[in-house]
């Protein structure tokens, strides 16, 4: 191997070897900042009904209908602030897409245009979640925190529908075409915890409900997370969690007028860097 590599990467290794034989301090149970990297293996039910301007639409399963998976994994990035000793701010991003195409068994009516029977069609949802909240810790002890928590994750969410072949076996590729772009906000509140139980290990968890006509939307939001970190160094760890959100939703939007079952869940594996 040439001198000038090898010579950095082994002290490269013996730093990073010293670095995990050095004791990890009891972590506290809340951070000034944190920043998170990782995986979300997602877990997407959807029922949606998009309406026309004169006729209501057909209730229709992006899995049963179209054979969209309901699964996959996404990159999740994240950070938390505490600027004051009681109020930490969170802020999180991911994004998701699916296609598939299937021969439909029965007549279905999306956003004004019917797609008939055993014509092909080629599905595509793309999604954008971005996911903000606040916590007030209205009690902030040396190994656990409690309070009040205020949530918000705005889906921007599109949906498209493609005819590429035809009831009668002619190809139109995309001639019949519909495609709907809606923002959805789905707030929540209810309560935050965290606990640091030992030295290196801290557990976390969230609940929220929230049922409202905000901006043309008529929702029911459920949301829960329960969470534990693993800091074998005092800055850095691993982090695992699962998170569940409902949303029923009814919307009269320019964008969107119908009806929308979603159920966003998952596991989340990050690597999180505190202080």
């Amino acid at each position: 191997m040439n001198t000038r590599i090898a010579m950095p990467l082994t002290a490269s290794i013996a730093a990073l070897l010293a670095l995990a034989s050095m004791p990890a301090r009891a972590i506290e149970p809340l951070d000034t900042f944190s920043a998170r990297i990782g995986g979300y293996v997602t877990d997407f039910d959807t029922q949606v009904r998009a309406d026309g301007e004169t006729r209501t639409g057909t209730e229709i399963d992006l899995q049963r209908d179209f054979g969209l998976d309901k699964s996959n994994t996404v990159a999740i990035v994240g950070v938390t602030w505490r600027p004051f000793d009681n109020h930490e701010f969170g802020l999180s991003y991911y994004q998701d897409d699916a296609d598939a195409t299937r021969r439909i068994n029965r007549d279905i009516d999306f956003d004004g245009t019917v797609y008939e029977a055993d014509s092909t069609v080629r599905a595509g949802f793309d999604l954008d979640a971005y996911d903000l909240y606040y916590v007030w810790w209205a009690a902030n002890n040396e190994r656990w925190a409690l309070g009040p928590r205020f949530g918000l994750v705005w889906y921007r969410m599109r949906l498209g529908l493609d005819v590429e072949i035809d009831s009668a076996g002619n190809r139109i590729d995309g001639a019949i075409s519909e495609t709907v772009d809606a923002d959805l906000p789905a707030p929540s509140i209810g309560g935050s915890w965290r606990w640091a139980p030992l030295e290196q290990w801290r557990f976390s968890a969230d609940v929220g409900y929230f049922s409202a006509d905000v901006n043309d939307i008529d929702a029911d939001i459920t949301f829960g997370r329960i969470g534990v970190e693993w800091f074998p160094w005092e800055r850095t760890g691993i982090s695992l969690d699962y998170t569940r959100r409902r949303i029923t939703a009814d919307a009269e939007r320019s964008d969107f007028i119908g009806n929308l079952e979603f159920i966003d869940s998952g596991l989340r594996l990050g690597l999180t860097y505190r202080f």
